[in-house]
């Protein structure tokens, strides 16, 4: 079982999250409150976040958090970056489903 829920971050908590993960891999989802593809993401973040032990599941809105956004090159939404060890390791652009999700989290344990 997973830590069960989905961290909100932002340009002030966001190194402190990544401080906290150690070693596992974080998943951050970087969205926005009105895009749609956006909310289809959602209920798969938070099921992830319930079924799957190993991994730290993050959101920033990107309307908030603009420099965060830019700092990592976010020029899409839905656009989920995983980082392992505070370190960008994988980019991915557009909904994904959970196995998807799974499968990347699983390369980078």
């Amino acid at each position: 079982m997973g830590l069960g829920k989905v961290i909100t971050a932002n340009e002030n908590s966001f190194e402190t999250v990544l401080e906290k993960a150690g070693s596992k891999p974080v998943l951050v989802d970087f969205f926005a409150e009105w895009c749609g593809p956006c909310k289809m993401q959602e209920p798969i973040l938070d099921k992830l976040s319930k079924d799957y032990d190993g991994a730290v599941i993050v959101k920033i809105n990107v309307d908030e958090n603009q420099s965060l956004a830019a700092k990592f090159r976010v020029r899409s939404i839905p656009t989920m970056i995983i980082f392992k060890n505070g370190k960008e390791v994988e980019t991915m652009h557009g909904v994904k489903t959970q196995s998807q999700l799974e499968d990347k989290l699983n390369s980078h344990k």
